[in-house]
């Protein structure tokens, strides 16, 4: 076995290779706003090549485990790596990309057996298999360990129907990492497994959803008798619950390890803030630059705030959910505001826009899109009661329905008075 590298050896050979292979990227090209322009599933094409070739050459997974397609190498290389390679036109797979590397790449190696880390995982760092999370559904959204897709055991095999809804990217992915109840008689946490879903599968439905800026991004899937191999389970049978904590707590913490498919953290003013005040003629307005102001002290703010919850997360002093939510509570609270400032700044610009008028685009579809941290991935309210629950040690809200059996809850839902 060869030594490894030193840091700088790395980053040099890393570096040639990208000078070598990958295009430059424009600085002052804005980063792609979600809800402008749809991308259909031939679009991602090039993008999976792209994502094959960074593979094949070994700068997918620098830190994952060499049995599972990874290169076995220190966290810090990963990190130094994707900083290099944000001056360069890496693969972009959309947000399918980033919750196939992110939130359920990482869940499984942390829960799936052996032998299904080494079918998949390769898979998912060359971008042939993209994997979404069939998490929330029609009837449970902020209560996950009610929802009500059944999985049934079969010989060798699991058949599942049910329905899963707001599923980002999930017309384009290949599977879909998938919450069932397979335990009825058990408490509503305790009867959960997972599974990995093929979105190609006979009886799978994948219907899009019109969104507010334009886009379709968001999915529902129905799944109707979809036949899954019993290989194809993550974690351990009815114990689902802790599989979905791990995921809750990478997905809340931004946990993502691969800085390559983050967006680059700069501590500097927005310099979009000051190209939409020359746009409008505001440079020189008190107004406005109070408000530039303003947006860039909550900028930084946000930012060191995400590294002192980085800093707590990696020492393990303090309960990681609870520390998790501090992070997005952030998003969710300080989204909206500065969505609302920026429209401020720009007066009528992100109202309505010329064709090919990118800032006023752009600004008008972030403010649509200003709310999704509020909501996606557990409401604010629901990021105040971790953070109550968890680190502060209040007394959990009252549940009647933590005990009984799931068959239970359903029948008696329909007669609750609120009583236990």
């Amino acid at each position: 076995m060869s030594a490894t590298p030193s840091l700088e050896e790395y980053l040099a050979e890393a570096k040639t290779w990208l000078e070598e292979n990958l295009e430059p990227k424009d600085p002052r090209e804005p980063m792609r706003v979600r809800g402008v322009g749809h991308s259909t599933p031939e679009d991602f094409l090039p993008a999976r090549a792209l994502q094959k070739k960074v593979y094949e050459a070994g700068y997918a997974g620098i830190s994952w485990p060499v049995a599972y397609g990874g290169q076995g190498l220190p966290t810090e290389y990963q990190r130094a790596f994707g900083t290099m390679a944000r001056g360069f036109r890496m693969p972009n797979l959309g947000v399918a990309g980033g919750t196939s590397l992110g939130a359920c790449a990482q869940t499984m190696l942390q829960h799936a057996s052996d032998e299904f880390l080494k079918r998949h995982i390769p898979k998912m760092l060359s971008g042939e298999e993209l994997f979404v999370q069939l998490f929330s559904e029609p009837g449970a959204g902020s209560d996950l360990a009610g929802i009500t897709t059944r999985a049934v055991k079969d010989g060798e095999q699991w058949v599942l129907t049910g329905s899963k809804i707001w599923t980002s990217g999930g017309y384009y992915a290949d599977y879909g990492m998938c919450l069932a109840r397979t335990d009825w008689d058990a408490p509503k946490h305790r009867g959960l497994t997972w599974f990995a879903v093929s979105l190609k599968a006979d009886g799978v439905t994948v219907q899009p959803i019109r969104e507010i800026s334009g886009e379709a991004e968001f999915c529902q899937e129905f799944l109707d008798e979809v036949v899954v191999p019993e290989s194809d389970m993550i974690g351990e049978l009815n114990q689902g619950w802790s599989v979905t904590q791990t995921m809750l707590l990478i997905e809340r913490s931004s946990g993502r390890d691969d800085p390559s498919f983050l967006p680059p953290v700069d501590t500097g003013v927005d310099p979009k803030l000051v190209q939409l005040a020359e746009q409008v003629g505001r440079t020189k307005d008190p107004v406005a630059r109070q408000l530039i102001g303003q947006i860039h002290v909550n900028d930084y703010v946000r930012v060191k705030l995400g590294d002192r919850i980085s800093g707590l997360l990696r020492s393990g002093d303090k309960p990681a959910a609870g520390i998790a939510s501090y992070w997005k509570l952030a998003a969710g609270v300080h989204d909206p505001i500065r969505a609302r400032q920026i429209m401020e700044l720009g007066q009528g610009v992100p109202l309505s826009w010329e064709p090919g008028d990118g800032a006023g685009e752009r600004v008008g579809i972030e403010y649509l899109n200003s709310r999704v941290w509020s909501i996606a991935g557990g409401s604010n309210e629901m990021q105040r009661n971790s953070i109550s629950e968890k680190v502060l040690g209040l007394p959990r809200e009252p549940s009647y329905d933590s005990n009984k059996p799931f068959n239970e809850v359903l029948r008696e839902a329909h007669s609750w008075t609120g009583s236990a």
